[in-house]
Order: structure tokens, then sequence, then C-alpha cells
């Protein structure tokens, strides 16, 4: 389907203005990068500035958290920068990580193992090579009602034709082989970003679900070639996969919800010869998912009438915590507010040591105020 219109919305022509005032419930981001030292104390304080209670913590730190131990001291570090949102852990699928060691996860509250390619994106260095050696501990996460949440990116190798571009797609009969292994197995592609990896994800079971970034929304490949803070993996595909995620995100299909992958990095790394791979989203979560809904209207990809509050509020907070079985225990409320000011340019420590560029610096995104 051709785009009817190129440019974004002007506030004189937002077709969401209807939301303005609309009451939610507290946003459950189902996939953040929290980093560690004075990175996080810079964008933890930010979860909840986006409307967000509820995140579920990625382990890839240097070294990655591959024992129950140093995920719980990762988690009582992150509640003493913010005792008012829930953190859920996670552990890095690496050899050291055995059956008993699942089964000792989930005696200490730890929600899931996240399953990094070898090479295929920031710190994935100890990444999975071949995931048979990993049978006995999936078997043991099937009893134990643990998570497995796949980075889904085949890595490339020489005389494959697998790139930045195909690499999600070519990485979906193993998620597939997997779900067939492993059946009652709860499951979660992360970021989807292409029509492909959404239709595989609805061809699975309802044990098997996926989430979707903001910037996903917004991105194709033309955006990230030409600027580095819009450089994530997996990258951004085509229009069409781009319009196939915002027809799914107010589709109301259930195995589809909020995960936006927030991951910073100092803006020197943005600069290099090397760009670091990560879009930083986390201070707008909530935000960026009604400014991509709204050029989504204006494109003609999805209509007003779909956005539902409803859906939005399952997209951003129900459908993830039904997933992952967390209720929200503050039964906490925000109200959307339609945009008054723009996205800062840039975040920095106090002392100057650390700056991150925000995604879409400088543009007017919504807000949100906390219910009292």
């Amino acid at each position: 389907m051709p785009f009817k219109l190129t440019r974004e919305p002007t506030r004189d022509m937002s077709p969401l203005d209807r939301l303005d005032g609309c009451g939610l419930p507290a946003a459950a981001d189902m996939h953040v990068h929290l980093r560690e030292g004075a990175m996080t104390e810079l964008v933890v304080p930010t979860i909840r500035q986006a409307g967000v209670n509820t995140v579920f913590v990625m382990p890839n730190l240097v070294p990655p958290i591959t024992t129950v131990q140093h995920a719980l001291d990762y988690r009582s570090r992150l509640h003493e920068l913010e005792p008012n949102v829930t953190f859920l852990m996670s552990l890095y699928l690496h050899p050291n990580i055995s059956p008993d060691t699942i089964i000792e996860a989930k005696k200490a509250g730890i929600t899931g193992v996240k399953s990094y390619p070898h090479g295929v994106t920031t710190h994935s260095n100890e990444g999975v090579v071949s995931y048979e050696p990993f049978y006995p501990v999936f078997e043991e996460m099937q009893r134990q009602n643990m998570v497995l949440n796949l980075h889904g990116e085949k890595p490339s190798s020489p005389g494959s034709d697998v790139t930045v571009l195909n690499a999600e797609e070519a990485f979906l009969p193993t998620l597939l082989d997997l779900h067939k292994r492993f059946p009652k197995l709860r499951i979660i592609l992360e970021h989807c970003t292409s029509e492909a990896a959404i239709e595989a994800v609805k061809s699975c079971g309802l044990n098997v679900a996926a989430t979707l970034t903001s910037h996903h929304l917004f991105l194709t490949v033309d955006d990230w070639a030409g600027d580095p803070h819009s450089f994530c993996k997996p990258v951004a595909k085509l229009p069409s996969d781009r319009r196939a995620l915002l027809r799914t995100a107010v589709s109301g299909n259930s195995k589809f919800f909020l995960g936006t992958d927030s991951a910073p990095h100092p803006a020197i790394s943005k600069r290099g010869d090397k760009v670091a791979a990560g879009v930083f989203t986390q201070p707008n979560a909530v935000g960026l998912v009604i400014d991509a809904l709204e050029i989504g209207i204006q494109m003609d990809v999805i209509k007003e009438s779909d956005v539902r509050e409803e859906r939005l509020a399952n997209f951003i907070s129900g459908f993830g915590r039904k997933f992952y079985e967390v209720e929200d225990e503050r039964k906490e409320k925000i109200v959307l507010r339609k945009p008054t000011k723009p996205v800062h340019d840039i975040l920095r420590t106090a002392d100057g040591s650390i700056e991150v560029v925000p995604f879409r610096r400088g543009k007017m995104t919504w807000g949100v105020e906390w219910l009292k």
C-alpha cells in the first residue's frame, strides 16, 4: 500500500488528540537495558518518567549475569535507585547455566533466561553457538514455568547470505524448532522487526509471544542507514515490515506487547568508526508509541478507530503482564497528555562524564502523568 503522507502530523492535524487525558494502567516494558555504574544511575530514574512501573531487565552486562546471586545483587542495586519499579530479572544463557541453576533461579524469583546468538549484538561475545547443549536447561525451564527470551537473529558466517537485513528471518526456523521440541516452554521472540517474524509467532501456540519496540514502529532501513542514533540490532527493515508492526500493535492480539529494547550507549560510541547498536527510548517509552500510531494513521497504515483505549492498555501493559504472570501490585494509573514539549536533545550525568542521545531528540512527543 503506498503512503499518502510522508511528513509527520502537526499539532493542528493530530488524529489522536482525543486521547489527551485518557487514563491507562501503568505500563510494563518487557525489554530494557539498564547497564552498569554511572550509566545505570542516569537511566533508571527515567523509567517512571515514561509511565512505566514494571520492567524485564536484560542480563548482558560485563561479565554477563550467569548466576542467581549476580542477578539478585543487580536487582538490589536497581531497587536502591528506584524503589517504585518492579524489576523482573533474567539470566544470560551460557554454558555455566545448568538445570540446577534453573531450579535455584525459580526459587529466587528470577523470571527468565535470555539467549543471545554469538556476536550478533552488544555484549553477545559469550552468546550461543548451538542450542542443542542447552536442551536439558530448556526441559527444566518447562518444568519450572520460566520464560526463554530469544534474540532472534542468525549470525552471519563465511559463505552464507545472512546479513543484518535477513538475519531475523533466517532465525525463525530455530524458533519453530525450539517450540516443537519444548511445546510447554514459554518463549518470547524479542523485538520483532519483520512481517515474517510476526507471522511465525502467530503460527505458534499460545505460550509463544513477542515484544515490539517503539522505535521499530517508526523506522525503516533508510532511517538507520543515515542516523547512528536509530541504529540497533535487529535493524529496522522494509516499509512493508514497519506497516506490519504498526498493524500488529493495534490488533488486539495478546501475543504481542511492548518491550522497548531501550539500549543506552555513551554518545561518543555512536560517533566512532564502528557504531554501537542500540536506541535509547526509556524516558518516552509510552509517548513514542502514541507518536508512532499517529503517524501510522496519517500514512493510512492504520485507522483512527484501530487505536482503542482497551487495545492500547493491553499493548503497553495488560498482555505483557498476563504472559509474564505478574500483577501490578501498586495498581497504578497514568494519564496521557498531548505533546507540549520535545524529546530532550541529550541526557548527561551530573559530572558530564556520560552523555546519551535519546531517540527522536528534539521532536514533539506525547507525555504521561501519574494519576494520584
